[in-house]
């Protein structure tokens, strides 16, 4: 409740204290007139009942003296006689006969019938209140006070009654009554807290104090206002109270805390007004509470916001500047500060003209003249303005914001702010330069582009896109992409999209119908396309036309498949070659050794040798066809890899192999295990040591194997001390039938597998080889 609202509550109260003095007054008044009018009365009963009998015209001399209306009536409630103020209160004429009972109002007919009834039982009526219903039918609330009038038999034969007009004191009673119900209603139903109390009790509560404190109506009448509350301020509490005893003051308000039943407190604001009596003694006080609890609360961080507000404003990276109406710094930060090389604290600022500030201060920015009428203006106008650029002298450029403070609609003053924007506008400068840069490149570059929105509605394309796909640009800008170009598996495209809403980019080929009907083959690069905050708003596609590059490689893979049925033809060629050719051959073997068998006393030295020659022409012959077939049938389709210890290889080799007995073969390290095929490892390695071996014509011969690991591969190393090997076949020995010198025992063969074998896991062969000195074979498998 506020002050307004007490105010009137407290005028509610004098009124009614008035009305009820006035009415007492009115009430002592009448009262003594109505004893007094008993008293007449008695006396004119007396005279009436002897006048009866006598001249009824003597009558009208009583009347005389009787100011308030006077009537005398007989039983039946004919009025007899009545005074000049009757006839005037009645509204009728001297001679008019009148039934007062007809003017009793309906609702009072009843009240009527009883009160008349007592009348004549008792002899005498008081305080009869009813309404009448006047000729000009305006209502009139009475008082009649009369009594029976007898004969000499005391027989009763009418009555006679004072009539008194109290219209005017009912409706005020009725007016203190229903104000007093107000009241009564505005008090319990008050959201505000009030108290009657007399210094020492509580008198009486309202159901807000109830809800507010937890007591109950019968709790509080046992306290006193001190043993429930305390003030924050009770030496001041104590003084405006003992001020109100001294009739010094009439109400005071103080902030008072209140202890709840449940322990807890309850801070409010209380207001105390003294409720005086006529002598000007205070008979009661009105405190009336209002729970401040939660205002304090957002007191409480209210201040805390405006503290943390200040400690941000006084660190932010932008300048805060506010200005009141009149150009006076309110409120500055460090920011501001330094850029605009103020040495003085930001608390140092407020209070001065910024106007005034200005005059001394041009210098700092590269146009003086140009910003202080750009200031002028923006203030003059009192328009909310963003982004405006201030060029300064030191080649920094400030944006400055401007916002007009209103408060009602009423204008306050301003808030500017500054932010350096050097760095960002220097880049979006260089910003603008590349991006017309790569532009240019864009527009110009062989690949095509097109870039889409979620909806697959084109938003932009280069020149070589429109070309590849036949249309202009005109013709693609702002239509779906997929109406346009027809792609044949469109599955691929939705599944490709579907990607880009996750963010991924890949690349994929697509076959297109082109606008001309003809279908080319299309490399496409795609990547989603992300807004300032890293939201997905569509798709960039960069497109390569490999129509030619798809027909080579469908020409290619013709190639391969017509080469592969080529490779496997002639892998059972060889196989049948060499079925075919080594048969004759044994034959031929067979008929040397029954020759040199059945004619070994028949035949002389010469015949000996040459069978001998034929039998080793043979069987170098039957190596030949051998290493043919081997080496036909050294490709990737009958590779079978694990795990091979190349240790165990060299030992099943220089098992099986002929070793001459002044050779020596030595692993110079541990060699590794490798992921190969292990028969190709073995003839790997077996034709390089059966060289070795048999070229070397020293007493002592060496054969020295070593590895080393690279990166990627294994390098391995066989080392000899035979003959060596001349530098023009360093190369020549690794292919097909080539051989060193005239040996009639080599194939030719053997190298050629080795390199065969090398390649088919990517691998390299190389020798180093001083003759005399001995050779040195290196090669590498990848791991």
């Amino acid at each position: 409740m506020d002050n307004k609202e007490i105010t009137l509550l407290k005028r509610a109260l004098d009124r009614q204290v008035k009305a009820r003095k006035q009415a007492e007054s009115i009430l002592e008044a009448k009262s003594k007139e109505l004893y007094d009018t008993t008293r007449h009365l008695q006396e004119v009963n007396s005279r009436l009942e002897n006048l009866l009998s006598e001249k009824s015209s003597e009558l009208n001399e009583i009347f005389v003296n009787i100011v308030d209306p006077y009537v005398v009536m007989d039983l039946m409630g004919n009025i007899i006689k009545m005074n000049d103020a009757a006839r005037e209160f009645l509204g009728c004429g001297p001679d008019e006969e009148i039934d007062l009972s007809s003017y009793v109002h309906k609702d009072y007919i009843e009240y009527t019938y009883n009160s008349f009834k007592s009348l004549v039982e008792v002899g005498t009526i008081k305080n009869y209140r009813p309404k009448l219903v006047l000729k000009d039918g305006t209502i009139r609330t009475v008082e009649v006070n009369g009594s029976i009038i007898y004969d000499e038999n005391r027989v009763p034969v009418g009555a006679q009654g004072i009539i008194r007009d109290i219209s005017q004191e009912s409706e005020i009673k009725e007016l203190l009554g229903n104000q007093r119900k107000q009241l009564d209603i505005i008090v319990e139903n008050s959201p505000l807290g009030i108290i009657l109390t007399d210094n020492e009790h509580i008198i009486k509560a309202n159901n807000a104090i109830v809800n507010l404190l937890g007591y109950s109506i019968e709790e509080l009448k046992k306290q006193s206002l001190d043993a429930i509350s305390s003030s924050e301020h009770t030496t001041e509490s104590q003084k405006l109270m003992q001020k109100m005893d001294d009739g010094e003051l009439e109400n005071f308000s103080v902030v008072r805390t209140f202890i709840k039943k449940n322990g807890k407190q309850l801070f409010t604001k209380t207001a105390v007004s003294a409720v005086k009596n006529q002598q000007g003694e205070i008979d009661y006080k009105v405190i009336i509470l209002e729970d401040i609890t939660k205002e304090l609360e957002a007191e409480e961080q209210l201040k805390a916001s405006e503290n943390r507000l200040s400690s941000l404003i006084a660190n932010l990276h932008t300048g805060i500047l506010v200005e009141d109406e009149d150009r006076n710094v309110v409120l500055a930060n460090k920011m501001f500060c330094a850029l605009f090389e103020i040495e003085a604290p930001p608390h140092r600022l407020v209070g001065i003209n910024c106007e005034n500030a200005m005059s001394g201060n041009e210098h700092l920015f590269k146009n003086p003249d140009f910003e202080v009428s750009r200031i002028n203006k923006i203030i003059q106008k009192k328009d909310l303005v963003l982004s405006d650029e201030v060029e300064m002298a030191d080649g920094k450029t400030l944006q400055r914001d401007f916002i007009p403070i209103f408060n009602k609609g009423v204008y306050n003053g301003h808030l500017w702010t500054y932010t350096d924007v050097t760095i960002s506008k220097n880049y979006k400068r260089n910003l603008e330069v590349q991006k017309e840069k790569y532009s240019s490149i864009i527009a110009n570059m062989n690949l095509g582009l097109l870039e889409v929105n979620l909806d697959e509605i084109i938003q932009t394309v280069n020149q070589s896109f429109c070309s590849m796909s036949g249309y202009t640009e005109k013709e693609l800008l702002g239509n779906k992409a997929t109406d346009l170009i027809k792609i044949t598996d469109t599955n691929t495209l939705n599944s490709k999209s579907e990607k880009r809403l996750k963010g991924e980019s890949d690349s994929y080929e697509v076959e297109v119908l082109q606008k001309d009907g003809t279908t080319r083959h299309w490399l496409i690069s795609g990547a989603p396309r992300y807004n300032d905050s890293g939201k997905v708003i569509g798709s960039l596609g960069i497109h390569l036309d490999i129509t030619a590059q798809k027909q080579l490689e469908l020409q290619k893979e013709a190639l391969v498949k017509e080469l592969e049925k080529s490779n496997v033809g002639l892998q059972e060629y060889a196989h049948i070659v060499s079925h075919d050719l080594k048969s004759p051959l044994r034959s031929i073997s067979a008929l040397c050794t029954w020759l040199n068998e059945d004619y070994q006393d028949k035949l002389d030295d010469n015949g000996k040798y040459n069978l001998s020659m034929m039998q080793e022409k043979v069987e170098a012959m039957d190596s030949l066809i051998d290493g043919i077939l081997k080496y036909s049938t050294i490709n990737s389709d009958n590779i079978e890899n694990s795990s091979v210890d190349v240790n165990e290889v060299i030992k099943e080799i220089t098992d099986i192999i002929y070793i001459p007995e002044h050779v020596k073969v030595v692993v110079t390290s541990t060699l590794p295990t490798i992921y190969a095929d292990r028969t190709k490892v073995h003839q790997l390695i077996q034709n390089f040591l059966s060289n070795a071996v048999v070229h070397i014509e020293r007493e002592k011969g060496l054969v020295e194997i070593g590895c080393i690991e690279t990166k990627t591969h294994w390098q391995f190393s066989v080392k000899d001390n035979g003959v060596g090997i001349p530098k023009e076949y360093h190369e020549k020995i690794f292919k097909i039938f080539q051989s060193v010198g005239n040996k009639e025992r080599s194939t030719g063969i053997g190298l050629s597998i080795v390199k065969k074998i090398i390649d088919l896991y990517e691998g390299q062969v190389w020798l180093e080889s001083e003759i005399g000195e001995g050779t040195t074979f290196f090669f590498t498998l990848k791991k």
